[in-house]
């Protein structure tokens, strides 16, 4: 991968790439939307990546290339302003740049950059991430940039949040930052503390892309944050306000009546996310997997119902999964309406059980998923 994309930054630039650094997607393995919420999530980060190449420039000119349709697009150093629409890949790493920067970065003349990924598109895993973390370790590195990898995980999120306009939590930075191969990331996204946790030996992960591209950033994902925000506000009533992470179920049960219906239950879905990402650290830490497996469908079953996240194409793939023999669990990975399904399996779960579920799948929705396997892989770092 690095040989290749060597070769197109020659190509394209006419000289060498003097960097390189990548970071992985990540699997959602549970606690869905707790994250912005001030909740506990843990994540997987998976063995496909985004790699990013850098060479300096002896001008204040950013190169932002993309290997796919040859086009460079050139921004100056004086306006690090997001570009528009149909150039919003090159708002990932330019706003990476830019709170770098505002971080103490000391950046006087700009650079050429390329990417490369093996990260499938549209599958719930955040590539956004792994294009922002990757960029990060690239940009630091060729500025001398010292940072400790909470400060460039926070930067990522901020690039997402502010200069995109999404308003992820930590979790998709987090994991991409700190994942470790085998092991799964613990995130208290209120205290921003990540820990990991090795997985159980024979434990595999099947993706099923459901092949339904989901729009977060089109409204759906903000109308849950919003939700959420709402109900926090009422249940802080008479005191500081605080996140869902605050409270428990008897406090929300307390103010229900003063909620709109939709609100009561997105935070209902939140508040008990988080116990069950808490018991799922605890059933990994006694080895009891199929416990964690059952944890993973009732998570799906509560975005299906409560948070009202899901399509009936990612239930369908739950449906499919939940009672197959080898199958622990399944859920949807990600932000949700439309995406991946993760299922965790045991090591008889093969490519010809995958295969029935695809065509299970194709009868009803007419074609089938994109199904993968995938291990959990290392976090961001220089290559």
């Amino acid at each position: 991968m690095k040989d290749r994309l060597s070769e197109e930054f020659l190509k394209l630039y006419g000289r060498n790439a003097e960097i390189f650094a990548q970071a992985p997607g990540r699997i959602e393995f549970i606690g869905n939307h707790t994250d912005y919420n001030g909740g506990l999530v843990m994540g997987v980060a998976i063995d496909k990546v985004v790699m990013v190449a850098l060479a300096p420039r002896q001008d204040r000119k950013l190169r932002f290339g993309s290997i796919r349709s040859r086009e460079v697009v050139e921004v100056d150093m004086g306006d690090l302003t997001p570009r528009r629409r149909e150039y919003n890949w090159v708002n990932y790493p330019l706003g990476v740049f830019k709170f770098l920067k505002e971080a103490g970065m000391s950046a006087e003349s700009g650079f050429d950059m390329l990417d490369i990924s093996n990260l499938p598109g549209g599958a719930g895993l955040s590539s956004s991430a792994a294009i922002e973390m990757s960029s990060a370790f690239a940009m630091s590195s060729l500025f001398g940039f010292k940072a400790d990898l909470k400060t460039l995980v926070r930067i990522g999120r901020k690039s997402e949040n502010e200069f995109l306009g999404m308003p992820c939590g930590i979790l998709d930075q987090g994991v991409s930052g700190f994942g470790k191969a085998n092991s799964i990331v613990f995130i208290d996204c209120l205290a921003e503390d990540f820990s990991t946790y090795p997985l159980p030996e024979g434990c595999k992960f099947w993706l099923f892309n459901s092949t339904k591209k989901h729009a977060l950033v089109d409204g759906f994902y903000a109308a849950r944050h919003a939700e959420c925000a709402e109900a926090a506000k009422i249940l802080s009533a008479g005191g500081d306000e605080r996140l869902l992470r605050a409270f428990s179920l008897e406090d929300l049960e307390s103010a229900k009546a003063a909620m709109k219906e939709n609100v009561y239950r997105r935070a209902k879905h939140v508040i008990e996310e988080n116990a069950r990402v808490m018991r799922a650290r605890e059933l990994l830490l006694s080895g009891d997997i199929s416990g964690v497996g059952k944890l993973l469908t009732a998570s799906h079953r509560s975005s299906q119902l409560l948070f009202e996240n899901s399509c009936d194409e990612l239930d369908c793939l739950v449906d499919l999964l939940e009672n197959r023999n080898g199958v622990y669990g399944a859920r949807l990975s990600g932000g949700g309406f439309g995406g991946a399904v993760m299922a965790l399996t045991d090591s008889s779960f093969s490519e010809s059980d995958a295969d029935d579920v695809a065509i299970a799948y194709a009868k009803r929705f007419g074609k089938k998923p994109v199904v993968f396997d995938c291990a959990a892989g290392d976090g961001a770092k220089l290559v």
